[in-house]
């Protein structure tokens, strides 16, 4: 009977991590070997107030979850133990924050992860990483967007200085 609830307890593991693993908008995966609890509880405090759920699990139950999800992939990274890090709402921020404690903390090493449903390995996870956030790229582009207009008066401005000083 002891054997049965253990069971059921993995599968309803599996299956919660199955379904972070749809939801999340991207999960960055680990390896967290070295680090102390400080540095840990450091992380994981930088990542909560990101909005980003950090947790160690066991590489079966991840690839399991994985497999039923169509992301076998992330099999090759999961060695070793692993911390993984789900962002539901911001794709960059767990990449970001973790590559950014990395650079600090050399124990902490990037595996990989997934961003929309997509397999990415580590050299990808560091180059999202160094993108800006969603604020700031929409701030870019309403600079962008605004430019031609800004420029536009500035022009008329400076016809009409031109026309006052002649006049």
């Amino acid at each position: 009977m002891a054997n049965a609830k253990i069971i059921e307890a993995k599968q309803q593991e599996v299956a919660a991590i199955a379904s972070k693993l749809r939801e999340s908008a991207s999960t960055v995966v680990a390896d967290y070997r070295g680090l102390n609890v400080a540095q840990v509880t450091e992380l994981r405090k930088t990542l909560r107030e990101a909005g980003v759920e950090f947790q160690v699990l066991k590489n079966s139950l991840v690839s399991r979850a994985a497999a039923s999800v169509e992301l076998s992939e992330l099999d090759s990274v999961l060695t070793g133990p692993t911390a993984v890090a789900f962002s539901k709402t911001d794709v960059v921020a767990a990449a970001k924050i973790l590559n950014d404690f990395a650079k600090k903390n050399d124990a902490l090493k990037l595996k990989g992860g997934v961003v929309e449903g997509r397999f990415i390995d580590s050299v990808q996870v560091k180059a999202l990483a160094d993108l800006p956030s969603r604020e700031g790229l929409l701030s870019m582009l309403l600079s962008v967007l605004q430019a031609p207009i800004r420029n536009f008066a500035l022009a008329v401005k400076a016809v009409a200085e031109k026309n006052e000083a002649s006049a």
